[in-house]
């Protein structure tokens, strides 16, 4: 279920010993060091037994592997998951769709049709649980019998939205995932947007591309799309939008699309679906 390694750091987060990734790669980036501190481990045994939340830590050989130079606080080091955590051992597999809260019905038929496209390549949707496309995007591939992976923003104790709760419990029983860097409540509310902000990296992080199929401009609506599409052009993954020149120029929905266009990310076609698929 998770290493007494995974578990010590579980335990440093929850009592305070570890407030940071930054303060873990600082001071505890040392095996031997984990390994030595004392600490009770049995009532964070039958916390996580109780809620049957498994664990995997940065000393684990089950720990994705990001295959980036990245900064140290950019990393996790600790995840709490359930489900199926080898959706994440091969990111070649996986590619991340995101985008608006509030998709029109012409926006979701068209995404139904290419995440039922990624699906039948057997490539995994990687997602954030949120309302609008995220939550298109896993229930279509869900419908397709694929595999997908949500990256959440919060505790598993404390999914968002709540509306997604019976979602996050289908994906788990389809042999998909649902994982988190989050093991406690955030503080105040500074410190829950920064969540949903620092949740876009992972996106982009564990995937080999990011797919964007509606999101509004900076100022103008949604903006979590933005994140994750600078995150992917920061990390090198390979950036895709859903978009047609001939009906698309004059939607507001898909203005970031055209943002990122101009920006150098690629118009998803067929084509780049066939190429996308593992090999």
């Amino acid at each position: 279920m998770h290493s007494i390694l995974a578990l010590k750091l579980y335990g440093m987060v929850k009592i305070g010993i570890i407030k940071s990734n930054a303060k873990f790669w600082r001071d505890y980036f040392d095996k031997d060091k984990v390994e030595n501190f004392n600490i009770d481990l049995d009532i964070w045994e039958k916390e996580l037994q109780e809620k049957n939340i498994c664990l995997v830590c940065i000393f684990d050989n089950e720990f994705p592997k990001a295959n980036l130079k990245l900064k140290q606080s950019e990393m996790p080091f600790l995840l709490a998951y359930k489900g199926n955590i080898d959706l994440l051992k091969d990111i070649d597999r996986n590619v991340a769709v995101i985008g608006v809260l509030n998709p029109t019905e012409e926006i979701i038929k068209r995404e139904e049709k290419i995440v039922k496209n990624f699906a039948e390549n057997k490539i995994t949707i990687v997602s954030g649980l949120a309302s609008g496309c995220d939550t298109v995007a896993h229930k279509t591939c869900l419908d397709c019998n694929g595999k997908t992976v949500a990256i959440l923003p919060t505790t598993l104790e404390n999914i968002y939205p709540k509306a997604n709760i019976e979602l996050a419990n289908k994906i788990v029983q389809s042999n998909g995932l649902i994982i988190t860097e989050y093991v406690y409540e955030p503080q105040n509310k500074f410190g829950k947007i920064k969540r949903f902000i620092d949740r876009d990296r992972l996106q982009a992080m564990f995937s080999k591309a990011v797919v964007l199929i509606a999101s509004f401009t900076q100022g103008n609506g949604d903006s979590g799309s933005r994140h994750a599409m600078q995150k992917a052009k920061e990390y090198g993954r390979s950036r895709f939008v859903m978009f047609d020149k001939t009906t698309d120029n004059v939607n507001s929905i898909l203005e970031l699309n055209k943002e990122q266009i101009a920006d150098g990310a690629q118009i998803l076609t067929s084509k780049s679906i066939k190429e996308l698929s593992p090999k």
